[in-house]
């Protein structure tokens, strides 16, 4: 049986044994602050995402504007990372390392960004295209962002992290896409990385249930091709097995009493390309 544990700004923050935290007011507005900046920094981005720049130039506009924004990037010394931001291109499917790789037309990029904001972590990814997509390359990001929506939309008390699950796994695979298993979202705040693990498919009715004051991300990876993934020797870049192109989308959400609060939704309502920007 899950355990839940309620939380104020004073408690010990550390995991224990997969007990799911449940956060009141104080979290909310940390998460809201922490939030609403990942996701100006990823609104920051659309103009910058072009055929010729390159991702390490990319991390450093996402470096220089959570250092204004007064945080400090989570990703940087977690685990021996050294970056701002994961840059995910094309065939890879998450935790891509920025560097000198200068991006080209038709490219498709997932930027994940997580600012620690006086405490409170807000993680979000998004999706751009470097110039112009092709038709396969822009119907898998609107079948993401769509996969995304649609977990969102079950994330409600009373609920199950299946719910979430099984509405992202059903969308994608009716078209045919494949659901990465080997990755999830999972509960954050003033953790990086806490419990629960959300995982993108699985069956409605299963798993803990949704209760007011949960913070976790959901984060589909969805494939052209098959799940599988495997990482490369960096240790970090994961990519999909059969070279076919991935995409992903990331919210970091609060459970509300008859729904839930998206912490890192776009201000300038730029949650999925093309942004026209």
């Amino acid at each position: 049986m899950t355990e839940y544990i309620q939380v104020g700004p004073e408690d010990r923050v550390e995991p224990k044994n997969g007990v799911i935290k449940l956060h009141g007011p104080e979290g909310f507005e940390g998460m809201r602050k922490a939030g609403r900046l990942a996701a100006e920094i990823l609104d920051a981005l659309v103009d910058h995402v072009v055929p010729g720049v390159t991702t390490g130039e990319l991390d450093k506009i996402v470096y220089d504007m959570m250092i204004a924004g007064g945080s400090v990037p989570a990703t940087m010394g977690y685990r021996g990372y050294e970056k701002s931001s994961c840059t995910s291109i094309n065939h890879v499917v998450c935790h891509g390392i920025p560097g000198d790789k200068a991006l080209k037309d038709g490219d498709i990029v997932n930027i994940d960004v997580t600012p620690l904001l006086d405490g409170w972590h807000g993680d979000t990814s998004r999706m751009y295209v470097a110039g112009k997509p092709s038709v396969k390359a822009q119907r898998l990001i609107e079948v993401t962002y769509e996969c995304l929506m649609l977990g969102l939309d079950q994330a409600k008390p009373g609920n199950h992290l299946g719910d979430i699950s099984h509405a992202i796994q059903s969308h994608a695979e009716k078209h045919r896409y494949g659901v990465v298993r080997d990755f999830c979202g999972h509960g954050l705040g003033r953790l990086f990385h806490d419990s629960p693990e959300v995982v993108h498919a699985g069956r409605p009715g299963t798993g803990p249930e949704l209760k007011p004051g949960m913070f976790f991300t959901v984060e589909p990876m969805i494939n052209i091709g098959r799940a599988d993934v495997k990482i490369l020797d960096d240790g970090w870049t994961a990519v999909t097995r059969d070279r076919k192109l991935s995409a992903q989308f990331e919210h970091s959400i609060g459970i509300t009493e008859d729904g839930c609060e998206i912490f890192t939704k776009s201000p300038k309502g730029l949650d999925c390309p093309p942004y026209g920007g």
